[in-house]
């Protein structure tokens, strides 16, 4: 084989490699992306806010100890029904029974002296007044010292009289206070519930809740008829719940069962920090959401764990897109400064800058299979849908998945329906 004939062949061998290689390009380059199509539809949407907490009774007693004693009886066990005015425990009344009986003596010993007291008044009364009645007939059997010393000792048993009387007071003042404390030794109960805690034992000393409210706390009595869940709702999302709203509670002891609800109360100021008790600069602000159960669970304790879904807005048959189909791309058109097209949540920022700016929307598969991107407006947020308040038209369909094929996608890239798979028949044993 000649030089030229061996050249000859290797540059068709070459030109053959070439043609295959470009061939297979192009067909890669034509090769369509698969991905999940829906159309745009209606759908009732359901926006919520999920946060979890615990459960309270919304009425609920401490019963604690005014005077220090020995529990010398106690008549109540935790998880016990009372009513108001039953008796609870019992602290030992010595003491207090000693106080009743010194303040019982006192106050008849300032009796007595109070009478001693009226009655040397009135008889210096009578001497002074028939002398004044002997001066003013005869002046000369009586003399001006005489009877001024008559007035004076009349003053003077006049106010030991007074003094006696409130010693009287004094005395039964004290007596009203012994007895008081002796009545603080029994207590009954302040309102009808369940004792949801109990801690004490017989023979165990009662403290007065000075100082520390905690440690001198004897039993809780709690109204576990209204019960309430008091969640933790972020900043983000407090802004959304109105009081009146309904809610779905799911405690974790009844995790079969879902409770409804509705919102009671918002608070206004921010949970604090256990440590601080204050809100942490560097930590998420959560505020407390009071909801109120409709159908209380009869078997629900407190501080039973909970978490309520609590529904802020609802439409009807609103148009809506699924939730990964919302993506975020650079708006070209604020770069040309046609910002009429920006339906997205960066419109204003859009119309206020010039450049590249980003926005929501979807991309809308036309009918050869290629897709664009149209910005679109969002409203409420359901579970799996976005309602969509403009850019789309009920009917038209839009890449709806996969997440990472949403990410890849460009304008006019060929796309191609994923088949969903067939559910696979189960098998009887």
């Amino acid at each position: 084989m000649s030089k030229r004939v061996k050249w000859t062949v290797l540059g068709i061998g070459l030109a053959t490699i070439a043609g295959v290689g470009v061939l297979t390009a192009a067909k890669r380059g034509k090769k369509a992306t698969m991905v999940r199509i829906e159309a745009v539809q209606p759908r009732d949407l359901v926006a919520s806010v999920t946060a979890s907490g615990q459960v309270r009774p919304q009425t609920k007693v401490d019963v604690a100890a005014d005077i220090s004693g020995r529990i010398v009886r106690l008549a109540v066990a935790e998880g016990q029904t009372v009513t108001k005015g039953q008796f609870l425990l019992q602290i030992d009344p010595s003491q207090a029974e000693a106080e009743v009986q010194r303040a019982a003596a006192a106050i008849a010993s300032a009796r007595a002296q109070a009478a001693q007291a009226k009655a040397n008044y009135l008889q210096a009364k009578r001497n002074y007044e028939r002398s004044a009645e002997i001066k003013r007939t005869n002046a000369q059997l009586i003399s001006d010292e005489q009877l001024e010393q008559l007035r004076t000792a009349m003053e003077v048993n006049q106010a030991l009289h007074e003094a006696a009387t409130h010693s009287v007071e004094q005395a039964a003042a004290s007596l009203r206070d012994a007895r008081s404390r002796l009545g603080k030794s029994t207590i009954v109960a302040p309102m009808s519930g369940k004792v949801t805690r109990l801690n004490v034992e017989q023979g165990e000393t009662a403290v007065p809740g000075t100082f520390n409210k905690d440690a001198a706390t004897l039993l809780t009595i709690s109204d576990m008829k209204v019960l309430e869940t008091r969640v933790k709702v972020d900043e983000t999302d407090v802004a959304r719940i109105s009081v009146g709203d309904s809610a779905q509670v799911q405690i974790d002891a009844f995790p079969d069962t879902t409770f409804t609800g509705h919102v009671v109360e918002i608070s206004n100021s921010s949970v604090k920090s256990a440590l601080s008790g204050q809100p942490q600069g560097d930590q998420a602000i959560d505020y407390e959401v009071t909801i109120r159960l409709d159908n209380p669970p009869v078997d629900t304790r407190p501080d039973f764990s909970a978490t309520a879904k609590i529904v802020t807005d609802t439409r009807r048959s609103a148009l809506s897109i699924p939730i990964i189909a919302l993506t975020v791309r650079e708006d070209s058109a604020v770069a040309r400064g046609d910002t009429a097209v920006t339906l997205g949540r960066n419109a204003t920022q859009a119309k206020s800058q010039v450049g590249n700016v980003d926005v929501e929307g979807v991309f809308v598969v036309g009918t050869d299979n290629k897709v664009t991107f149209r910005p679109v407006k969002v409203g409420i947020a359901g579970e799996r849908y976005f309602e969509v308040v403009g850019g789309l038209r009920s009917g038209e369909r839009i890449v709806a998945g996969t997440y990472q094929a949403i990410r890849e996608l460009k304008d006019g890239t060929l796309v191609r329906e994923q088949k969903a798979e067939p559910k696979k028949k189960e098998t009887k044993s």
